[in-house]
């Protein structure tokens, strides 16, 4: 459960990656999150565990929404008024 004033970081693709790599190759998770700064440990068991189930498809962070507009609602709402 988050706490008041916990800040949450945020890991790219490449660097989870690395983490799991490092770790298949017999590193602790410790010596990982050292490497990688990664202040968590906890993290680099939930990104094995969804690497094994779901190989590099599982560590996407999908959570995020886009950061653009969605400008075809907008068109097809700007359409509508005109018709009416």
């Amino acid at each position: 459960m988050a706490k008041k004033g916990q800040i949450f970081h945020h890991y790219s693709f490449e660097t989870k990656k690395k983490a799991v790599a490092m770790r298949l190759e017999g590193m602790t998770k410790k010596e990982v999150a050292s490497a990688l700064q990664i202040s968590d440990i906890g993290r680099l068991k939930v990104w094995m565990r969804k690497y094994r189930e779901f190989g590099e498809e599982g560590l996407v962070d999908r959570r995020r929404r886009n950061s653009t507009p969605d400008h075809d609602n907008e068109r097809d709402e700007q359409e509508q008024l005109a018709q009416v």
